[in-house]
């Protein structure tokens, strides 16, 4: 049975707002070139396949159902209370496979000796065999020889599933007549327009990653477990969810209060800027950390009070998410607001609009028509750049326990086990790598992404080049 939470539905809405702006993007040619400009650049391409990558494990991740009970008695169907996504029943090897407590990426064994029973009655303190990692081994003696051969069984798989889409690229490119060679060549080798080649290449690498994740991650625990023995790759695949909403809705949730304000500062000027001036002014003189742990504490002892509002613990940590979401909008929207106020008083003044003036033209249509259209490179440039920022407030939010909810998978709830896990004898360690890897590829492509966005958007430099 279906399940829309909060997040969910505000999360198809932005699709439905960035699917609106890539069709008006499409008719204007003042914002098509400057994609295209994004287009041609390789760093893009690449930074584009990565993020489209996280995207899709997001939006499987997004897509919740309570699962039908198989054993149910009566005639009418029967739903468990739990709330399950597309990517837990894609993912079902990684969830269901736990083990006692911690142990080492792709070991057979746990990570510290037990006492161990004898069939003779004696015992014997050794490091128990896993329950399911290597469990198809007779001997443990051919770990690693296994090892290798699933690495490489995982990786024929990955590129067994590139070849694939590889030749569903080839049969669009020969859709116009093209020779197979050509369209080949263009796909695998470098070419003036589009660099297709760069997607290719980076698509093997994410196809044999796949593999590597969908064969020999479901025989072996390729991070390791955590101290109740689950998956530590499936928490930070599952924490990618929780990323991509902390950067996507609290833009959702400040865009319309920084294009709003910032518009009317810069063009109305007098009692309107004064009091938008003294608005942000004020909320900014407020420490941003202490805002947020008031208003997430607030929401800790509603949630507490009301317990029977709920009817499962993954719609308590929604609401606590989105809620995180409102907060960090509304102390993220003023730097917007400012660029916008500026960039408003100088246009307010330029000819074009001091015509629509004379001619007796509304308000709302100069803002809407002369005003807001030259300022959507500014909006977008700050979307992406602040994208980033975001994802790693909220690992340092969930570090210091103002963050998501403890029951949801996210980096920063892992940092903050990670913390304690280093502290141990001996030291558990891949949590934080675990974390550390997922959150610096997803920041480092958003960053190249944004620089190149920035640089395609900025007049300066278009009219420069």
């Amino acid at each position: 049975m279906p399940v829309i939470l909060w997040t969910d539905a505000l999360i198809f809405l932005l699709l439905l707002l960035s699917g609106l702006f890539a069709w008006h993007a499409a008719r204007h040619e003042h914002l098509r070139a400057p994609w295209r400009e994004v287009a041609r650049s390789k760093t893009a391409m690449a930074a584009l396949m990565v993020l489209g990558f996280y995207g899709v494990i997001g939006l499987l991740d997004s897509l919740h159902f309570h699962p039908r009970l198989a054993d149910a008695q009566t005639e009418e169907a029967a739903y468990s209370g739990e709330v399950m996504s597309l990517f837990d029943l894609l993912a079902e090897p990684l969830r269901v496979q736990r083990e006692k407590t911690y142990s080492a990426p792709l070991a057979i064994r746990l990570y510290a000796k037990e006492i161990i029973e004898r069939p003779d009655g004696t015992t014997y303190r050794d490091y128990p065999r896993l329950q399911h990692a290597g469990a198809h081994l007779a001997d443990p003696a051919d770990h690693w020889p296994d090892v290798m051969r699933l690495t490489l069984r995982s990786l024929g798989w990955g590129a067994l599933a590139w070849f694939g889409l590889l030749t569903l690229m080839l049969a669009w490119q020969m859709r116009g007549g093209a020779r197979a060679s050509a369209a080949l060549n263009r796909l695998l080798r470098p070419t003036t327009g589009t660099p297709l080649y760069v997607a290719v290449w980076t698509g093997l690498l994410l196809c044999l990653l796949l593999g590597l994740m969908a064969d020999l991650g479901t025989h072996y625990h390729l991070f390791g477990t955590d101290k109740v023995g689950e998956d530590v790759l499936y928490q930070a695949l599952k924490s990618i969810r929780t990323g991509l909403m902390i950067g996507t809705l609290t833009t959702l949730v400040m865009l319309p209060a920084a294009l709003l304000l910032g518009l009317m500062a810069g063009y109305f000027k007098g009692w309107v800027d004064d009091v938008i001036q003294y608005l942000y002014t004020t909320l900014n003189a407020i420490p941003g950390v202490l805002l947020i742990a008031a208003a997430v504490l607030i929401m800790q002892v509603y949630m507490s009070n009301h317990a029977d509002d709920f009817n499962s613990v993954t719609e308590r940590a929604d609401l606590r998410l989105l809620f995180l979401c409102i907060i960090l909008g509304i102390t993220s929207w003023t730097s917007l607001c400012r660029l916008l106020r500026g960039e408003s008083f100088k246009l307010r003044e330029l000819d074009y609009v001091q015509a629509a003036h004379a001619f007796g033209v509304g308000h709302l249509t100069v803002l809407y028509r002369h005003i807001l259209p030259n300022v959507l490179h500014i909006v977008l440039i700050s979307v992406v750049l602040d994208f980033s920022g975001l994802v790693l407030a909220e690992a340092v939010l969930s570090y210091i326990n103002i963050g998501v909810d403890p029951s949801m998978d996210s980096w920063g709830n892992m940092i903050n086990g990670a913390r304690l896990e280093l502290a141990r004898e001996p030291v558990v360690w891949w949590s934080l790598l675990a974390a550390f890897v997922f959150m610096f590829i997803l920041v480092l492509a958003a960053n190249l992404f944004a620089d190149v966005v920035r640089d395609a958007f900025d007049p300066r430099l278009r009219n420069s080049r």
